[in-house]
């Protein structure tokens, strides 16, 4: 019950996150030019793999997520749209095996993975891109000092004491670094917002 009440609740206030739609809409706009399929981490409602097919309108997706609440959610929004397939899956466990994505994305998913988890997710991930495809992960960073962490809470209306207790958060550039060392290109952080950013890069070959 207090699994559902959450995410019930994160899916209510999810239009309200400051900036968010900057932060897709970056994401859009770093899309490879050519997308046949898609994999979404974490997909929630399908709130982000919605504005993805909406932007490549010919490819098809998997999304993936384990919550009960989110997959009803996202499955009521795609019943009736036959380019997506609703996957139940713990991001904790090894990704199942779904062939190759010309893109993956993810919205505020994965910071709830331990920091280990988290790397070998990136692996995963870019050994599923096809060459030339884009891992697009708009996510919930760590601030780098107490005082900008206070800023973003107050700057969301919120205290320490309403946080997420099953966050896991890490900063940009650790993070950044790691896509590197797995072998990613062009890896940046296109878009940041205090505690929000969008991290990707490209896998070439």
């Amino acid at each position: 019950m207090v699994e559902r009440e959450h995410a019930l609740g994160y899916l209510a206030r999810q239009d309200q996150v400051p900036h968010r739609d900057e932060g897709e809409g970056t994401l859009l706009e770093s899309l490879p030019p050519r997308v046949e399929r898609i994999l979404d981490l974490g997909t929630g409602d399908g709130r982000l793999c919605a504005l993805v097919l909406a932007a490549r309108p010919d490819a098809t997706a998997v999304a993936i997520d384990m919550s009960p609440p989110m997959l009803e959610a996202a499955r009521r929004r795609f019943l009736d749209d036959g380019r997506v397939e609703v996957v139940d899956h713990d991001l904790n466990l090894p990704l199942p095996h779904l062939g190759g994505f010309d893109a993956i994305v993810s919205s505020f998913a994965i910071h709830h993975c331990p920091d280990h988890r988290k790397y070998t997710l990136y692996q995963e991930c870019f050994d599923l891109l096809t060459p030339g495809g884009a891992f697009l992960n708009l996510e919930h960073v760590s601030s780098s000092t107490e005082r900008l962490q206070d800023a973003f809470l107050a700057a969301m209306d919120m205290t320490r004491d309403d946080e997420d207790r099953s966050n896991i958060l890490c900063d940009v550039w650790t993070q950044l670094r790691w896509l590197e060392e797995i072998g990613f290109d062009d890896v940046d952080c296109h878009w940041k917002w205090r505690e929000l950013a969008l991290l990707g890069g490209v896998k070439l070959r």
